[in-house]
């Protein structure tokens, strides 16, 4: 066994601390902050050259040897953490590798080379251009979205003209939130030809492929071996069906299903040349006609299954993510946890309202009380008005996350309507009207 190590992670709060503290060989890893959870994931816009240069400081100023430097975050922490390592020489994957995970119109077009069948027709659309879908050849429907954001933030589901010009307006008026940090990762990049003209402020249209049963693969590539070890399902509700209700584990589809898409999921990344670092993908599943469709690929471990992988297999998956930081081989434990079925539940209100009640401290002690399993956060305050939220998708607003565990979906599916009671969110979506 080797000695203590020293693990960096960026945004590292209070919740996830926890999480980390379920992995298997903790007591030999210390795990320290790397930026402020606030100035890492939710500031009011992504300063990343600063960013970059505070971490270095800390990282240079640090007594001891910084083993590894991990993210659970979406952008801009998961195209951070490839830049620190290459500087301070640790293993894992490079910025051109998440580059071509993450930038998604780059993605397509590595993804389109290796699984083309698995793929929507798609074209990247300058907003900004004077008739930006002039030359755009798909057709009515499609969706629309800038080359980077994260939770479908300024992504519409375009049906006709009137609804394209209406979200070209709102994306020119919002993509400056991921579009100017993210041209300044670009500019630490060499990008092909092809791809150089795309940047930040420029979306990309697909091809609608959201009918059936969306799954997302939790993996990670070894030496440059690909593996998946985990299958989640993603439940969605709300108009359009584009928001998430829950996130499931194990996933319920047929285990051809299952292993269809590992299949494609190690094509697709040993193509990428991406290696010792984890990832998740997602795809749909049209049971009618049994066809799979790749939606994307993210160059991180999700932390929204972190804690359905403790309650099920008996860790958090940050396992994988601190062994591949450290350069190691990956484990796991596999169905060694107390529960046979876990979710995160999103609990959402699909048109605005003012919010007159939020759970209080005795509210959650009952939660926990009730299901000494669950974990909750709260996502708004008492008198905020829900189109104030940052990072929403368009057509709802999250109020909290609950995550629960049960013997199976229906008493799983029971404990979250007796939790959501205890909880008791309130919205008036009158009062804005008043």
């Amino acid at each position: 066994m080797k000695g203590q190590r020293d693990v960096f992670v960026f945004g590292l709060d209070d919740f996830h601390r926890e999480q980390l503290a379920t992995i298997e060989d903790a007591h030999r890893l210390r795990f320290h902050q790397l930026l402020e959870h606030d100035e890492a994931i939710h500031p009011e816009y992504f300063p990343v050259d600063d960013m970059l240069a505070k971490s270095v400081r800390t990282l240079e100023a640090f007594p001891g040897t910084v083993d590894a430097v991990c993210t659970y975050w979406d952008f801009p922490t998961s195209t951070l953490v490839p830049i620190l390592r290459e500087r301070l020489g640790l293993p894992g994957a490079g910025l051109t590798e998440v580059l071509k995970l993450e930038h998604k119109y780059w993605a397509r077009l590595e993804q389109q080379v290796v699984v083309p069948d698995l793929i929507p027709p798609f074209d990247w659309v300058d907003p900004f251009a004077d008739e930006p879908g002039k030359g755009l050849a798909l057709g009515y429907p499609f969706w629309l979205k800038p080359i980077k954001a994260h939770s479908s933030y300024l992504g519409f589901k375009i049906h006709n003209h009137r609804e394209f010009r209406d979200a070209i307006e709102k994306i020119r008026a919002g993509i400056y939130q991921f579009g100017e940090p993210f041209n300044a990762i670009l500019d630490k990049a060499e990008l092909p030809p092809d791809i150089a003209p795309v940047r930040g402020y420029q979306c990309i249209a697909e091809g609608i492929i959201s009918a059936g049963k969306q799954a997302t693969l939790e993996g990670y590539v070894y030496n440059g071996e690909p593996r998946v070890y985990g299958v989640i399902d993603s439940i969605r509700g709300g108009p359009h069906r584009s928001s998430f209700s829950r996130y499931q584990y194990p996933s319920q589809l047929p285990n051809s299903v299952e292993r269809r898409m590992t299949d494609a999921a190690i094509r697709v990344m040993a193509h990428s040349g991406y290696d010792n670092a984890p990832f998740n993908m997602e795809f749909f599943w049209n049971r009618r006609t049994d066809a799979l469709a790749l939606l994307e690929v993210n160059a991180r471990c999700s932390k929204s299954h972190s804690p359905m992988f403790h309650m099920v297999d008996g860790a958090s998956h940050f396992q994988v993510m601190a062994h591949l930081g450290l350069g190691e081989a990956p484990s796991m434990p596999h169905r060694a946890g107390h529960y046979s079925v876990a979710a995160k539940f999103m609990l959402r209100a699909h048109r605005d309202g003012q919010v007159t009640r939020v759970p209080s401290d005795d509210d959650m002690q009952r939660l926990e009380e009730r299901f000494p399993e669950a974990c909750a956060r709260v996502g708004v305050t008492e008198g905020q008005r829900l189109s104030a939220l940052r990072f929403q998708d368009s057509y709802s607003f999250e109020l909290g996350e609950i995550f629960l565990g049960g013997k199976n979906r229906a008493d799983l599916l029971r404990r979250y309507q007796e939790a959501k009671q205890i909880l008791d969110f309130r919205i008036d979506h009158d009062a804005l009207a008043a």
